[in-house]
């Protein structure tokens, strides 16, 4: 998975968490995993429109909807700065891909976290 995205290459995803030792880093890794496959999918399918992204940004939430078992798991939880964190990261994606009006909201509309 090649990211061409320089923006992208540089930008530390989820460094709140890795901060924080509620959250076990080997779980975030998956999470930061999550970001770069949204990334990579991006730059592959280049979607034309918001409705295109938000089908994308989907896809990555839900897969971060399953990740929620492996917090528990683990002790840690997708809570208030988890939800921040993962969230302002959807919305850094969409605008580093040119989508500015992007809704954050409906970046991650289908989360059950």
């Amino acid at each position: 998975m090649t990211i061409t995205n320089e923006q992208v290459n540089e930008h530390p995803f989820l460094a709140g968490l890795y901060t924080d030792p509620y959250f076990p880093d080997h779980v975030v890794d998956k999470g930061r995993d999550i970001l770069l496959r949204l990334c990579a999918t991006i730059e592959a399918e280049r979607p034309a429109d918001l409705t295109a992204l938000y089908t994308l940004t989907e896809v990555a939430t839900k897969e971060f909807n399953l990740l929620e078992a492996e917090f528990d798991a683990a002790g840690s939880e997708i809570e208030t700065v988890a939800r921040d964190e993962i969230g302002e990261a959807f919305w850094f994606i969409a605008t580093a891909y040119g989508f500015p009006t992007a809704d954050p909201e409906a970046l991650i509309a289908a989360r059950d976290w």
